[in-house]
């Protein structure tokens, strides 16, 4: 099974992602984890995201498919693969089935989790993160006795930066204007499978799991 999953931020791709790569048997693949590795094992490529970084300028994207590349030839791989966060855009999705037609092992299936704005909101908006031990409580769906501290460590909650409603809406202009594009790339390619994120963990996964089985 080779498999590409996306969606909006606060999908639950980072969740569903780790329960369908145990459930196929299959490496999690997550462009953060490539970057942290190179950077990590000081690779060439890793190195050159480094220059940017430290300039405070984005990765380009030929950097990433390099590092993309390189980690798809890894011998873990032979049973498929889950790519989570890459690719981000129409020419990343080009790269990189260019890349898995010269190893001829194209894609399975592109699984999408579809989740409406206000359930996003909902979601983000209410997280609270303990200073102290890192715990993520939630205001609606996971509340701590009292809302200021937390349960395990009584350290001060608060929250996020990037969990406040105003940047999650700009979080999400983004991603419709970079990331979504290839939704519509992927449904002509006839990859596209498309489920439902709301709901229970569980669910979901059960959802997709279902969905994926006439790909297999």
């Amino acid at each position: 099974m080779r498999l590409v999953l996306v969606g909006p931020p606060g999908a639950g791709k980072g969740t569903q992602a780790q329960f369908l790569a145990s459930h196929y048997s299959i490496p999690h693949i997550s462009t953060g984890d490539i970057f942290r590795a190179n950077l990590k094992d000081g690779t060439a490529l890793g190195i050159q995201a480094k220059g940017f970084m430290d300039r405070g300028e984005l990765v380009p994207d030929s950097v990433t498919n390099e590092m993309v590349r390189d980690r798809l030839t890894k011998d873990d791989l032979s049973n498929g693969f889950l790519l989570d966060g890459f690719p981000r855009n129409v020419a990343q999705a080009e790269v990189l089935r260019a890349i898995l037609a010269e190893r001829k092992t194209p894609l399975s299936a592109v699984l999408e989790l579809a989740v409406d704005t206000a359930e996003i909101i909902l979601r983000l908006s209410g997280r609270r993160v303990c200073r102290n031990c890192g715990k993520v409580w939630h205001v609606e769906f996971d509340k701590p006795a009292d809302p200021t501290k937390c349960d395990i460590c009584q350290g001060e909650l608060y929250q996020r930066e990037d969990d406040k409603e105003e940047v999650i809406t700009r979080r999400l202009e983004v991603y419709q204007e970079q990331t979504a594009p290839i939704i519509a790339f992927y449904r002509t390619e006839g990859l596209l499978i498309t489920i439902s994120a709301t709901g229970s963990v569980s669910d979901i996964t059960e959802r997709a799991i279902t969905a994926l089985s006439r790909v297999q």
